[in-house]
């Protein structure tokens, strides 16, 4: 008998037509690998610190917290009925790099339809807004039972093109935004860090929650380019042709502090960042967000 396909592989979810089994697969494999809900946590939002006393329940204890301050303090959640969601997809032209078939933009697209199709089952709002160096696709969050149809029909008909100009569009995107919510930025945050991370302290300042799911290909992160090779700009078209090697050294200095810098920014402002690189199965990076949103 042969072995069930193994649906987290991004390569063998892109061999599947539809989006929307795409998710499901994704879905209903994750759930069968938890012993746990992973519901548990999406609809609890995070209100305030207050300092540990004797009796809280120690799973309650914010670590981050007492590694910056060296007390214990405990995170106090407020329940939200209807929590709003909104996925931010970047389609900017970097997106679609890719070194074994699957771009960048359609990892995105899987972790989006996997997430829409998780909190649309339990009836919070979802929206969705598809940019590049500006907004091409908006959903305004909805819970009815139509509206994964709606998100993955936007998904599927954008494509990725056009220049990255992420903290701008952050910018707009937390101006429009009138109540507070849970914000899911997939990106391969190829902009200006300092600019991008004003747009994101734009969204905290608002009071969202912020998760940032960086987004980049393998070969990106680990450089495997042995030979002279045309390096490509996918949004200016500029073209460089070099020998990997001389360069090879720089670049992973450069890529590697490039990641940390993201990561460190984002921790400073309470934002939860997580890299993934779209060789790894789904649910690692998944079970990781779930994990941390139940903890």
């Amino acid at each position: 008998m042969a072995d069930k396909p193994n649906y987290f592989d991004p390569l063998t979810l892109s061999k599947v037509s539809s989006l929307l089994l795409r998710a499901r697969y994704v879905v209903e494999g994750l759930i069968s690998g938890l012993h746990t809900s992973p519901y548990k946590g999406f609809s609890v939002e995070f209100s305030e610190h207050r300092q540990y006393a004797p009796g809280d329940e120690i799973r309650h204890i914010d670590w981050k917290a007492y590694a910056k301050f060296d007390r214990y303090y405990i995170k106090e959640y407020e329940e939200e009925t209807n929590l709003r969601c909104y996925l931010l997809v970047d389609a900017s032209a970097s997106m679609n790099y890719r070194s074994n078939g699957v771009s960048k933009f359609d990892y995105a697209c899987y972790l989006a339809a996997a997430l829409a199709y998780i909190m649309l089952n339990q009836q919070d709002l979802v929206g969705l807004v598809i940019f590049s160096d500006g907004i091409r696709r908006q959903l305004p969050p909805r819970s009815s039972p139509g509206h994964l149809r709606a998100v993955i029909d936007s998904l599927e008909q954008t494509g990725p093109s056009g220049d990255t100009d992420l903290g701008r569009t952050l910018h707009h995107i937390a101006s429009q935004l009138k109540r507070r919510g849970l914000i899911i930025l997939l990106s391969d945050l190829l902009d200006e860090p300092p600019e991008v991370m004003q747009g994101l302290r734009h969204l905290r300042y608002q009071k969202h929650e912020v998760l940032v799911f960086h987004l980049l290909d393998h070969d990106e992160i680990a450089f495997p380019f042995t030979q002279l090779t045309q390096f490509e700009d996918l949004e200016d078209e500029t073209r460089v042709i070099t020998d990997p090697r001389a360069i090879a050294a720089d670049y992973q200095e450069q890529i590697q502090q490039f990641i940390k810098d993201y990561e460190t920014m984002c921790r400073r402002q309470s934002i939860d960042y997580t890299l993934f690189n779209t060789r790894t199965p789904l649910d690692k990076g998944l079970l990781k967000y779930l994990a941390w949103r139940g903890a």
